[in-house]
């Protein structure tokens, strides 16, 4: 199978230039493609605006700006020939059949006769948009449905016609899920596929219900989020992100293509609310609001929401529904709940998910790819069908009858059964001929989940479990909320390296929650504070200093294998590994300062010792510990595990993953690698700068404060952090130990700890979520 390396994007709008940033994140060059305008200067200047925009955007299209460069911009009449060197040649142009039809004309003249050619297209059916093409350019043609914003959008929605050769589908479907770290759902040639059109009717339905039932915004919201396992942004604040005004074209699109007799066509009402807001120009987020806006009138940021009756804005109302504060594992109660919360859940619950059930074998093969669809395509903690088993299909049917609903008939087949069910360690999913089959995972991956059935855990307490993974790899895993570091878990790191040392090869420091770790449970050193039970904080700090030491020190290798945030201790452990294979989408840094604190658990030593190390950086004491000082007096967090290299989080010699189901895989073979010939490191010595550093900074901050651009207890917390990194009461002619360095940061941290600002940050970071500017 020929590999895919050049790739080619034609339409250079939000969804094609994202699409060519995510290739160029990958490593790959991307040429992309855009029209002339008429009478325009520069013929490529739509394409070249767009890879402007893409260094701009936020959410950042780009993992690192670097990226941009493989970017090549150009235009589909003076650099068509251009694709005689692309593999892949993705077209994402305006949802219009006759020009799309018109492009693959021009395509299929130039393109090497194996190029695989695909379109992004969400609502025209590949059968027609085939119907004109050369024999030869069907075989190696499909639909690539990517969700927005490519980067982050995990969802790849692959569909093929009975002309595709198996060999375009198997090169698309591998490059995307290793190097754009994609999760393939095959879908049926039909409109919408699977998540938009399911996604799409859920919305619909929703927005409609709660106009019906009487429910403001901000209820509708809360119900239709976190409790029915949704993200908190539930339905209205969705629209605002993805814009309203794509809501009348995709739908419109939808009630072309479907039967009639299709329940999204039969119960679709106009919405002129939604109408008039896009006229008046409130199309969400990117324009001035939508159904949410922030009025700034008089120089004030005033949250409003929309009247769903008289359709004026108000000051956004807080929902005080009790159905709005159950958990997704309530459903049934959530449904059955009395207010009118409840009613609006089951509305909307009973309509998606027998919308959904209706989909199999209809639009999927199985309700596997349904439930993957809507977890990666809309972010729904549960698919349809895990949710249906929440509540018990027998249940759920039951419920169904008894409002006047029908029964699908893939329900009735579940009768007496649930869809998914555990057999011999193994998830099976139930089919539509009533049969259960094993839920398959892709050749390669190696998910915790599945290891987690079939054993028991080597270690564990309250906090952590250590499993075996196999080929004398063990794994670490946080399981605190949040994965906050505790005393539990820094006691468990200790045993794990005795444990491996004496029977196994190496240690993987992974889990599978949403964040790596959000460091140091601050409930718990807020609780100590208060009641001034100083010797246990000091205890913890040393504990974790001992600890991260250990894992430093062990005889054998140690792996992080990070994805989503890892912060303060988080980013701690990780500075320990010797080696890390982290997800793309690694968010990490060293946030001490804005709860007001210092790092302690070696983050300040690690971070003077990589800089002073760092052969591309200025010699002497001063540069290395004044980089230290402005990463993490200014607690900069890395955007992407690419960009936590420039601050030198990673190193070169860390890894990275594209998909996320991968890096468990991905990480035991890294340690794997390195056992062969181990050899711990050698302690760091260090030679700071002493009391002219400290002073270096301190002006360095009096200026920021002086430009209100530092507060004043930020000074105070710079002052400690300088103390630190500048190694205290010492000179560059004396040499200090990791120990000596270590106990810099503890004297800081315990001298921070027991001031009002610091107990007031702490506070305010547990109540709000966001630092106090003190």
């Amino acid at each position: 199978m020929a590999e895919i390396n050049k790739v080619a994007v034609i339409g250079a709008g939000v969804m094609g230039a994202g699409i060519a940033a995510h290739v160029a994140n990958a490593g790959h060059e991307v040429l992309l493609l855009d029209i002339v305008p008429d009478g325009a200067e520069d013929r490529s200047g739509i394409a070249k605006g767009a890879i402007a925009k893409l260094l701009k955007a936020d959410p950042a299209p780009l993992s690192h700006k670097r990226n941009a460069k493989r970017i090549m911009p150009g235009n589909i009449e003076d650099n068509l020939d251009a694709l005689s060197e692309c593999d892949w040649i993705i077209e994402a142009v305006i949802e219009r059949l006759d020009i799309k039809q018109s492009l693959y004309e021009k395509i299929d003249a130039v393109r090497k006769p194996d190029a695989v050619v695909s379109s992004n297209t969400s609502t025209i059916p590949l059968e027609q948009l085939t119907a004109k093409m050369s024999a030869s350019m069907q075989e190696n043609f499909l639909i690539t449905h990517f969700f927005n914003p490519p980067r982050y959008m995990r969802l790849l929605e692959v569909v093929s016609g009975e002309k595709t050769s198996a060999d375009a589908v198997a090169r698309v479907s591998a490059f995307s899920d290793h190097k754009l770290g994609k999760s393939i759902v095959t879908c049926k040639d039909r409109p919408g596929f699977i998540a938009n059109r399911l996604g799409i009717y859920w919305v619909a339905t929703a927005i409609q219900e709660a106009m019906d039932q009487g429910l403001t915004i901000e209820e509708a919201d809360a119900v239709a989020g976190r409790p029915c396992g949704v993200p908190k942004t539930g339905v209205f604040a969705l629209m605002d992100l993805v814009g309203l005004d794509l809501m009348p074209h995709v739908v419109g699109s939808m009630l072309d293509a479907l039967p009639k007799d299709d329940p999204f066509v039969t119960g679709h009402k106009p919405n002129p609310l939604i109408e008039k807001l896009i006229a008046d120009g409130y199309t969400g987020r990117k324009g001035k609001g939508g159904f949410y806006r922030l009025n700034r009138e008089g120089g004030q940021k005033v949250k409003e929401g929309i009247d769903l009756k008289t359709g004026e804005f108000r000051p956004s109302i807080r929902a005080s529904l009790e159905s709005a504060k159950l958990k997704p594992q309530k459903l049934r109660d959530l449904v059955t709940h009395e207010d009118k919360g409840g009613q609006f859940a089951w509305k909307v619950l009973a309509k998606t998910l027998s919308y959904a059930a209706n989909l199999v074998p209809e639009a999927a093969d199985d309700i596997v790819a349904v439930d993957e669809a809507m977890r990666l395509g809309y972010n729904w903690k549960f698919g349809p069908f895990e949710l249906i088993d929440m509540m018990g299909a027998d249940w759920f049917a039951e419920a169904l009858e008894k409002d006047g609903m029908d029964v699908p008939g893939l329900l009735k087949i579940a009768s007496g059964k649930s869809f998914y069910r555990i057999e011999g360690n193994k998830v099976q999913y139930l089919t539509v001929d009533g049969d259960y089959a094993d839920r398959a995972r892709p050749e390669g991956v190696i998910m915790l989940e599945d290891i987690k059935r079939g054993q028991q855990p080597v270690l564990k307490n309250g906090s952590a479990s250590v499993w075996d993974i196999g080929d004398g790899v063990l794994c670490f895993e946080f399981t605190s909320k949040m994965n906050s570091l505790d005393a539990e878990i820094l006691g468990l790191i200790k045993k794990t390296v005795r444990l491996v040392q004496k029977d196994y090869k190496a240690l993987v420091v992974y889990n599978e929650g949403s964040n790596f770790s959000a460091g140091a449970n601050l409930g718990l050193a807020l609780f100590a504070a208060n009641i001034a039970a100083w010797p246990e904080i000091e205890n913890i700090v040393e504990t974790g200093q001992e600890a991260y030491k250990a894992l430093k020190y062990a005889p054998f290798p140690v792996v992080g294998a990070p994805s989503g945030m890892a912060l303060g201790g988080g980013c701690e452990i990780l500075l320990h590994c010797d080696a890390v294979q982290a997800h793309l989408e690694t968010y990490i840094g060293l946030v001490e300062c804005g709860v007001g604190l210092v790092p302690a658990w070696g983050g300040c030593k690690e971070l003077i010792d990589r800089w002073t190390k760092n052969p591309k950086w200025p010699n002497g004491a001063m540069a290395p510990v004044g980089k230290a000082f402005e990463i993490i007096s200014t607690a900069t967090v890395a955007k992407s595990a690419e960009e936590a290299k420039t601050h030198l989080f990673f190193r070169d010699h860390d890894r990275i993953t594209m998909n996320r189901y991968r890096l468990l895989a991905d990480a035991k073979a890294y340690a794997l690698e390195l056992v062969d010939g181990y050899e711990a490191p050698e302690e760091s010595t260090y030679r700071l700068p002493g009391e002219s550093a400290k002073v270096a900074f301190e002006m360095a901050v009096d200026g920021f404060h002086r430009m209100g651009k530092a507060t004043d207890y930020d000074r105070v917390v710079a002052g400690e952090l300088g103390a630190v990194l500048s190694g205290g009461d010492t000179d560059v002619t004396e040499e200090l130990s990791e120990d000596d360095v270590l106990e810099l940061e503890r004297d800081a941290f315990m001298r921070l700890a027991r001031k009002s600002g610091t107990l007031a940050r702490v506070e305010h970071m547990l109540l709000k979520g966001k630092p106090l500017r003190n």
